[in-house]
């Protein structure tokens, strides 16, 4: 066991990592350092906040169903002095689509999430437009919907609840900037930060999110995790398409409610999405060439659309196969890395954060094995292909 523990990065990760640790054993100390304590660019505060079983490997399916079990919970798991926190996790499901040369994945995708037990029904084109009477059905051959367990919530909300309950727990919050990692061999010592301040520690973990990077680098690690823009807008509409879940286009364009309103977007072609974008300059082409247009041919009412609101956020994105890397480096033995969750880090941090604890506190993963998730496939160029990368 180790008796000291510094978090690099406090948003959901770092976190949920804190508060597994310090409800698991109270022993163990938890410095958690997080230089924005507004989490004004934290991917958790920025992001479309959604949670969905409809992966196609059997680990993303089997975090995420934690996850719904998690947030359907969180009002007991992190209630502080009477006090229960609110994400407002609303299960209106995901809708994926599918033409038809889409359409032998995403059944073959389906049979693996209902028999790990996601409440997710195959629909043929026939059911979809009969279900959502509002789809343009007219390229379609099936879509997935999501009956219970996904939906989208409050991903600030989630943050702030995971840290205050962090904190009643014990653990420590440090408002500063990590500037440098002191290896000494095949282990860190110590932490310092902007300030001057220094940490020792037995174990640290970088949960830097977009930044792991840097931090990363600073142990002369070499991590495939770069900040990736992704812009987000909020639009009003006339439609009344009654209950709506969260859509996947075949194109990856994607929309849900969010009250009154609706919010939409997708990822940039690979030539226009770099690295490091500045998140005050939101991509509005992206919205004029791709998104209207497709919003439009998919749900004929929303040819009338205004944008009301736009924000950008960044995807710590991996550029080895979009999914996360967590665990022990093999060169480094006291450095955990959970990082590169590439869209996915709210929905899966619970996971995460247990995973994380337990392997700090027993060496080893104790209820759900995140093994292939290990930095040794990055070294090994090994990725794990998912199909469902939104």
């Amino acid at each position: 066991m180790s008796s000291k523990v510094v978090v690099v990065g406090g948003g959901v990760i770092g976190s949920s990592i804190a508060y597994f640790l310090r409800l698991s054993d109270p022993s163990v100390s938890v410095t958690v350092i997080e230089r924005d304590p507004t989490y004004a660019r934290s991917s958790s505060a920025l992001s479309a906040a959604s949670i969905r079983q409809q992966f196609s490997t059997p680990l993303s399916i089997e975090m995420s169903l934690y996850g719904i079990e998690f947030l359907r919970t969180i009002g007991e798991r992190l209630e502080i002095d009477g006090t229960k926190p609110s994400i407002d996790l609303h299960e209106g499901g995901y809708l994926f689509l599918a033409t038809p040369s889409g359409e032998a994945t995403l059944r073959e995708n389906h049979s693996l999430q209902k028999r790990l037990g996601a409440d997710i029904t195959l629909l043929d084109r026939t059911a979809l437009g009969a279900r959502f009477p509002w789809l343009n059905t007219d390229d379609l051959s099936a879509g997935a919907f999501g009956e219970s367990g996904e939906g989208w919530f409050d991903g600030y909300g989630l943050v702030q609840a995971l840290r205050k309950k962090a904190q009643a727990l014990g653990a420590r919050y440090v408002a500063d900037d990590v500037t440098a990692l002191h290896r000494e061999g095949r282990r860190v010592t110590h932490v310092t930060t902007a300030s001057g301040e220094t940490f020792a520690c037995d174990v640290v973990v970088n949960a830097a999110g977009a930044w792991a990077r840097r931090v990363a680098s600073m142990a002369g690690i070499e991590l495939p995790v770069y900040a990736r823009r992704r812009s987000i807008f909020n639009v009003s509409s006339p439609a009344k398409l009654g209950p709506c879940p969260l859509l996947i286009d075949p194109t990856g364009v994607y929309f849900r409610p969010e009250g009154t309103s609706y919010i939409c977007g997708t990822s940039p072609s690979p030539e226009n999405d770099p690295d490091d974008l500045p998140l005050d300059e939101v991509d509005h082409a992206l919205f004029d060439d791709v998104i209207w247009p497709t919003l439009a041919h998919r749900v004929p009412q929303f040819e009338a659309l205004r944008v009301e609101h736009c924000w950008s956020g960044y995807y710590e994105y991996n550029v080895l196969d979009q999914n996360a890397i967590i665990g022990y480096h093999p060169d480094v033995d006291n450095c955990i890395f959970a990082n590169g969750f590439s869209g996915h880090g709210l929905q899966q941090g619970p996971a995460t954060g247990r995973g994380v604890s337990e392997l700090i506190l027993h060496g080893r993963y104790v209820t759900l094995d995140l093994g292939s998730l290990g930095f040794d496939r990055v070294l090994e160029n090994r990725p794990i292909v998912e199909k469902n990368v939104v």
